[in-house]
């Protein structure tokens, strides 16, 4: 327990330090392309047609076609490298997978065309209650309790035979194959992918943070707001 929280402890400290720096280099791209002749800032109201809305449409353009691509780029490096790594067979992912959505929550999403859900119910069922699951992996579900404000539910795999092996690996769904697929997923030191993990944990936060803050600005800058104004005001 006391290594995973740890774990957890460190990512935050991280992750703020590396937001921090996001935010001021973000910043940095925003004043580089703003109007020298221009005063206010970035979420300011400004004129239709005027230098500063120009600024802002153009910034907005800034984040959709070039950070949002350098993100998308560097996320498929981080899933690429994880192809260097590979499973261990500690089967912690088989025995203990979990997931924000209830049982009869997933069957829905299922039956509503949710490929994930699809392929998660087709295979894991529900433990029949959470202390079933702590005989697993108690330190993480702790973790979790402490640290996760929704509720979680969790799930097992029963293909696994007594040397914890798939019993049917050949024809494993994609979302086996996959996992993990989110390097800042918690992984135990035991599982094959937890090197993958440390090595790209620093680039996936501030990957993370780049969304985060990219976001931000989309709800705040008020261009798009006023234009929708503008355009309610037009109507006849």
């Amino acid at each position: 327990m006391e290594d995973l929280s740890k774990s957890i402890s460190k990512m935050r400290k991280k992750y703020r330090e590396i937001f921090r720096t996001t935010v001021d280099a973000i910043k940095q791209r925003v004043d580089e392309i703003k109007p020298k002749t221009l005063d206010g800032d970035i979420f300011d109201n400004f004129e239709k047609n005027s230098d500063g809305e120009k600024w802002q449409i153009a910034v907005l353009d800034m984040f959709e076609n070039d950070i949002s691509h350098e993100i998308v780029r560097k996320w498929k490096e981080i899933l690429a490298y994880r192809e260097n790594f590979s499973c261990k067979g500690c089967a912690t992912c088989c025995n203990l997978a979990c997931s924000e959505f209830a049982p009869d929550e997933l069957s829905q999403r299922a039956q509503l065309g949710d490929k994930f859900a699809s392929q998660f119910t087709s295979i894991f069922i529900p433990y029949e209650s959470t202390k079933q699951a702590e005989k697993i992996y108690p330190e993480y579900i702790q973790l979790l309790k402490d640290n996760v404000k929704e509720d979680v539910y969790f799930y097992h795999c029963p293909k696994l035979n007594e040397c914890n092996r798939c019993s049917d690996y050949e024809n494993r769904p994609q979302i086996c194959r996959d996992f993990p697929d989110n390097p800042l997923s918690i992984l135990p030191e035991s599982c094959g992918f937890y090197e993958w993990r440390l090595q790209v944990e620093p680039v996936a936060l501030m990957l993370h943070a780049m969304m985060e803050i990219i976001d931000y600005y989309k709800q705040k800058i008020p261009v798009l707001e006023a234009r929708k104004v503008r355009g309610q005001e037009g109507r006849p």
